[in-house]
């Protein structure tokens, strides 16, 4: 697995990423914080309906999209969004 950009340690904030999916069979969060690796961060199932991962970002705002079985996706709960060069748009991260 790809690590994620590096960050001064002083400045890293560990953000908890869920979303709720409840019929996939696999997650994976891939954004500009990973060079767009489709398969830079699996999710991990809760056992439940929620897919999740721990991060560790730099203040700031990243873009994201899932791949949720194979296929690119967008989190249902993002609350902001960007056009992207494919014609889609890509989730918005804000860690504050």
């Amino acid at each position: 697995m790809p690590k994620q950009k590096a960050a001064p340690r002083s400045r890293v904030k560990r953000v908890r990423y869920s979303v709720h999916l409840p019929q996939a069979d696999e997650v994976v969060l891939t954004g500009d914080f990973v060079d767009w690796d489709p398969e830079a961060i699996p999710l991990h199932h809760d056992g439940r309906n929620e897919w999740y991962a721990h991060l560790e970002l730099p203040p700031g705002e990243y873009q994201y999209r899932l791949r949720v079985d194979g296929e690119w996706r967008d989190d249902p709960r993002a609350s902001q969004r960007v056009s992207n060069p494919f014609g889609t748009q890509n989730c918005v991260l804000v860690v504050a």
